[in-house]
């Protein structure tokens, strides 16, 4: 079965990542058929649009979207790209990997991100020249269809025995309370097993001792900023690759941003978007293609060649061919 799959570069350094990823892809035999998409801020400045009618369509209707960064314009080009594709959650996997000086060497996570909610809903308002407000919202049933998910996550993999509940319920109560009580309520129903941490107390857990951890289920906000703090444990945002997941569609994107520091000098580390297109193919049913290309990626981390943000000298190019050639 051949699978159609949206490609949108974006902006900065996604115009170099996003090219590696499909080369890798290219040199698997798999049934992949890519179309290609615009969005972000040169496309806003020629168009006046940052996410053209178009490139939704393409990802909507894709049965995959494989998609880069968004510069200033990102909240125009990601939110609705995960509307999209009807996400309700994001995997983010945090992972330290041998031949990368790491801070935390054992850090090993999942994060389970809320996709649709919280302060990321977009209402934000301007009451005067003084006061802005944002509102922040919490539904029972987007919190049980997340809970949902994250069991069936634990329960598909001998490897997790249950999950983390990341919360602020002691302060923001109506809120997070809804989400710890929606979360915790669908697990103890289907007998899996909870923990309970306050997101301040995790963040500093999580540096201390992350080997405490292992799945972790959070709200939109939290599941971001507390899984960039993890990417600082593993070596950086350059090896963090992320699924956003709908019933019937799916979009996947490195966790890193257009890093416009380099972008366009050919050294941007591509680690991410490539663990991202292994992401992909696991979600549509090539697994024994995705062991492949991160088994790869894995040795190549492991004795090099290593882009500069992990203390190399070679170049995107370079990493990529071999990654190519580890296949």
């Amino acid at each position: 079965m051949t699978h159609q799959i949206a490609v949108i570069e974006g902006d900065g350094i996604g115009q170099e990542v996003i090219p590696a990823a499909i080369e890798v892809l290219n040199d698997l035999d798999s049934d992949l058929e890519f179309e290609y998409g615009e969005a972000g801020d040169r496309v806003k400045a020629e168009t006046g649009e940052a996410l053209p009618q178009p490139t939704y369509d393409l990802a909507a209707e894709a049965d995959a979207t494989l998609f880069g960064a968004a510069g200033e314009t990102a909240a125009d080009v990601i939110l609705p790209l995960r509307d999209a594709v009807d996400s309700f959650v994001n995997i983010r996997p945090a992972k330290a990997y041998p031949g990368v000086d790491a801070v935390r060497p054992e850090t090993d996570l999942i994060f389970l991100r809320e996709n649709t909610e919280g302060v990321y809903s977009g209402h934000e308002d301007d009451l005067s020249d003084d006061l802005s407000t944002l509102t922040r919202v919490v539904t029972t049933s987007a919190s049980e269809k997340l809970a949902d998910f994250a069991c069936d996550y634990v329960e598909s993999n001998d490897d997790h025995d249950g999950f983390s509940v990341i919360h602020k319920a002691n302060v923001m109560r109506k809120t997070d309370g809804r989400f710890r009580d929606g979360v915790v309520g669908v697990a103890d129903d289907r007998g899996v097993d909870t923990d309970e941490v306050l997101m301040d107390a995790f963040a500093t857990r999580i540096c201390l001792n992350p080997e405490q951890f292992d799945v972790i289920v959070c709200p939109n906000l939290a599941g971001d900023v507390l899984s960039d703090l993890a990417a600082g444990l593993v070596g950086g945002l350059g090896l963090l690759p992320s699924a956003n997941i709908g019933d019937d569609n799916a979009l996947f994107e490195p966790v890193h941003g257009t890093a416009p520091d380099i972008a366009g000098q050919g050294v941007a580390n591509p680690t991410a978007a490539i663990l991202s297109a292994a992401m992909m193919l696991d979600h549509l049913g090539y697994s024994e293609e995705a062991q492949r290309v991160e088994t790869a990626v894995e040795a190549v981390l492991a004795d090099g060649p290593r882009t500069g943000d992990l203390g190399g000298d070679a170049g995107t190019e370079t990493v990529t061919a071999a990654v190519v050639d580890r296949l």
